[in-house]
């Protein structure tokens, strides 16, 4: 598989000796709450490893890993695209990482493989989120209303976000 380097990541496929390190990232409380996950973060994190319509990269910056993206595709060709789903280590939150990530994908994924149409969907209340992602070239398509289970129990709405190839900011 492909490594590919942003200006401030390296994004490489994601192995099971990063299992640890990416499910004591996911532990945080601040990526917990967004991220979700069961009581063996581990074992979840092997299993979207193992998931083969999952693309998992580990995000390296200065030879640590502070988080994973991933990538899926609908390959229906009458609606054939690509998502995102990325998480980060809180320690690294606003230094641009998120979006350096977001932007090194999103190129590979138009560049290399072609997709037109990309998206993305954070917790509508994520406004981090909203802003990295928009840096990139993402536009709200609409909120998904009570799209996702919190880990309190409730509902909470998700926000839908596309981004098509010529709208990469690159």
């Amino acid at each position: 598989m492909t490594v590919l380097y942003g200006t401030h990541v390296v994004l490489r496929p994601s192995t099971a000796e990063d299992v640890p390190a990416l499910a004591a990232i996911r532990a945080t409380p601040q990526v917990r709450a967004r991220w979700r996950g069961g009581d063996d973060l581990a074992a979840e994190t092997a299993a979207d490893l193992a998931d083969p319509d999952t693309h998992c990269l580990t995000v390296e910056s200065g030879d640590r890993i502070v988080g994973m993206i991933q990538w899926y595709a609908e390959e229906e060709p009458d609606y054939r695209h690509a998502g995102i789903d990325l998480f980060l280590d809180p320690a690294v939150h606003g230094r641009g990482l998120g979006t350096d990530a977001v932007r090194t994908l999103a190129a590979h994924l138009v560049d290399d493989h072609g997709y037109h149409r990309l998206i993305i969907d954070p917790a509508a209340d994520n406004a981090p989120a909203i802003r990295c992602y928009t840096k990139v070239g993402f536009r709200p398509v609409g909120v998904m209303r009570q799209y996702e289970r919190g880990e309190d129990g409730t509902w909470h709405d998700g926000l839908l976000m596309d981004l098509l190839a010529a709208e990469l900011v690159r």
